[in-house]
């Protein structure tokens, strides 16, 4: 036997090695659960993982959030309007809701997504159900002359947010059976389109101008994600923004919003449309770079309304000040951005319905979180 020949013969005892094949130029290296993997024949397409990475930082911005809750809202039984509730009432319901949204996550985890796929149209119009039925008398509930909530015995759940899933659900469900027309407008775009402007009308009618805001952000994103043509996109987005555009105009008290906040310290705003805003403004700006430290906010002692919900952000800007921002901004940006990588991923591994979802969700709370820091910082008008 030849030197050469004794160089490819296997030691006695153990198999011969099995060349590895050349990996295509095609194959795409995707991420899961810290593994990486090629999209290949070989790859099982049952393989599923999670994110510890993203898992980390959704228990950090809960527990801060948990925290500020309880912060903001410990003074509230001190005002007549509260005075029935405890001092940690707003942060044991917040810690309920937590806690209810775990379990709700973790049977979500076990169902597959070619059910969530089958079940998005049913779910678009169970969605339609309760936004009629939010506007019917004695069953839809209303706070601050909106009418948003419907009450299951002690707690009350808002049909705008089920509907936020449902129309994503919905989005990527339809982009996925209309790949083959996605270039044509009226039997690609034109019913998404409806069925978004039906939601729309209801939302309005609750009034909720954000939620059909952040609905069409979801709709429009995944149409975008889905491979809608270009021009048709940015027609449909300067429609829509001209049609916002107009519903601010055409309402008297939208409009005054706006000019308080062009000017929210003028004497006609200070006490009326902008006091809200004006007092954010002054919590951040008494937090300064490092804060007045955790629990000594004095915006929160009956000053700024809402702290506890809507001004959340100006009261960690107050007692975390310039740094604590920083990182709450740098928190939501890194999830948002996580959340499309593995929207792209799952695309990457043929799963379009799944990776549509994903970057809708990234969509949602990026778009969400943005609306919120900016009003918070008076960057953004407040919404309504």
């Amino acid at each position: 036997m030849t030197a050469a020949a004794e160089t490819l013969t296997p030691p006695a005892g153990k198999k011969p090695r099995k060349p590895r094949s050349r990996q295509r130029v095609d194959d795409l290296p995707v991420r899961i659960g810290g593994m990486e993997y090629a999209r290949t024949a070989s790859t099982p397409s049952r393989l599923l993982g999670f994110d510890q990475a993203l898992i980390w930082v959704c228990v950090a911005l809960l527990a801060w959030g948990l925290v500020m809750v309880y912060s903001a809202s410990i003074a509230l039984p001190d005002n007549p309007r509260f005075e029935r509730y405890s001092p940690n009432h707003f942060a044991m319901r917040h810690a309920f809701w937590i806690l209810l949204s775990f379990v709700a996550a973790l049977i979500t985890f076990q169902v597959r997504m070619d059910w969530w796929e089958k079940m998005a149209p049913w779910l678009f119009v169970v969605s339609l159900a309760l936004l009629i039925a939010v506007l019917i008398p004695h069953i839809g509930n209303m706070v601050n002359g909106a009418r948003r909530w419907i009450s299951l015995g002690p707690i009350s759940f808002q049909p705008s947010e089920l509907a936020k899933i449902a129309v994503l659900l919905y989005a990527a469900d339809y982009m996925v059976r209309k790949m083959d027309v996605k270039e044509r407008f009226f039997r690609a775009v034109l019913p998404m389109g409806v069925a978004v402007g039906v939601v729309g009308l209801l939302l309005l009618a609750q009034p909720d101008m954000g939620a059909f805001m952040v609905i069409a952000v979801i709709a429009m994103g995944i149409l975008f994600l889905g491979g809608v043509n270009a021009r048709m996109f940015f027609l449909i987005a300067f429609v829509l923004v001209g049609i916002f555009a107009a519903m601010i105009w055409a309402s008297p008290w939208r409009r005054e919003r706006i000019f308080a906040y062009l000017d929210p310290w003028s004497e006609e705003h200070a006490l009326g449309k902008g006091y809200q805003l004006s007092h954010a403004l002054i919590a951040i700006g008494r937090g300064e770079v490092f804060g007045v430290g955790l629990g000594g906010s004095v915006e929160k002692l009956h000053w700024l309304p809402e702290a506890h919900t809507d001004f959340l952000t100006a009261i960690i800007g107050e007692e975390f000040g310039l740094v604590g921002l920083v990182c709450v901004i740098f928190l939501f940006m890194w999830l948002t951005r996580r959340i499309m990588v593995i929207g792209r991923q799952a695309i990457a591994l043929d799963r379009v319905f799944s990776g549509l979802v994903a970057q809708g969700i990234g969509l949602w709370l990026g778009f969400q979180a943005f609306i919120n820091i900016g009003v918070n910082l008076g960057a953004l008008p407040t919404k309504g």
